[in-house]
């Protein structure tokens, strides 16, 4: 007996990294899954995101767990694809109990050269998007009796002003007054609404040379991920340089769980000390 049998969840960005990992735990634990990435780039996003093969790997993935999955190439920017998706997946699944806004892009910039297309990718997929997904969700927890569990993705930079960084910042803060909005809204149904605040996580978003460059504005490095291992490091109380995916999944999985039965509108972070750091 696996904790979310019988239960469906709904997960955007789960073509790889951090999407893909809590769409495997989920279904470990007897979970089905609908899932969306937009598997595509973006023009102002400097790193190759999911592609269609990144989707159907996650597919395969869940499917060897012996659960169902319903994948769908969708923007989370489009909330009538996002809607769609999700009509679809609980046409075909059943129910809807769990929902992980995770979809999110990075563009490192100084703020006076960041541009119109780079804000709109940004803040549309990391803030828009995520309403998106919470909002198209909505009307299906109504209908569970026991509710159901949202969790929106911020960042340390939903809580420090991390430089070079002005629009992700940004979105990162309003994901945060959104989890308590929509959690102080939404409690009267059981549906709980929690954010995670993870710090630097190993995946496509980190490992590209813009985001080493930020690191590493002198060009000192090699120009490669290890190059700045030390200069991700400091940002942590504890000595580690970044997060795997697998760490993030760790806590998402506990707010999903009836053991966080008793917690809503939380920003729970996963961070290694960083904002204490600060």
């Amino acid at each position: 007996m696996g904790k979310h049998d019988g239960k469906v969840a709904f997960i955007s960005g789960a073509a790889r990294g951090q999407g893909r990992s809590h769409a495997v735990a989920l279904a470990r634990e007897g979970a089905d899954i609908i899932a969306i990435d937009i598997c595509a780039n973006l023009a102002a996003v400097p790193y190759p995101l999911g592609t269609e093969a990144d989707l159907q790997e996650t597919v395969s993935l869940v499917e060897k767990l012996d659960r169902r999955i319903v994948a769908t190439k969708v923007d989370v920017r489009d909330p009538a694809g996002v809607r769609a998706a999700m009509d679809a997946g609980v046409s075909e699944l059943g129910r809807l109990d769990i929902v992980l806004a995770n979809a999110g892009v990075m563009t490192p910039c100084a703020a006076e050269d960041i541009s119109e297309e780079a804000w709109n990718e940004v803040v549309g997929t990391d803030l828009g998007g995520v309403f998106f997904t919470a909002q198209a969700a909505i009307r299906h927890l109504k209908r569970n009796e026991s509710g159901g569990s949202i969790v929106l993705t911020s960042s340390t930079a939903g809580e420090i002003g991390i430089p070079h960084l002005a629009h992700y910042v940004a979105a990162k803060h309003g994901v945060i007054g959104l989890t308590k909005a929509l959690a102080n809204e939404l409690g009267a149904f059981n549906i709980r609404v929690n954010a995670v605040l993870p710090t630097s996580v190993r995946t496509g978003m980190i490992e590209n040379r813009a985001t080493v460059d930020l690191f590493d504005p002198m060009g000192e490095t090699d120009g490669t991920l290890e190059g700045v291992r030390g200069t991700f490091a400091a940002v942590q109380v504890l000595p580690l340089p970044w997060l795997e995916a697998q760490d993030v999944t760790d806590l998402v999985m506990f707010l999903v769980s009836d053991e966080a039965r008793h917690i809503t509108g939380s920003s729970m972070r996963v961070d290694g000390g960083a904002i204490t750091k600060v």
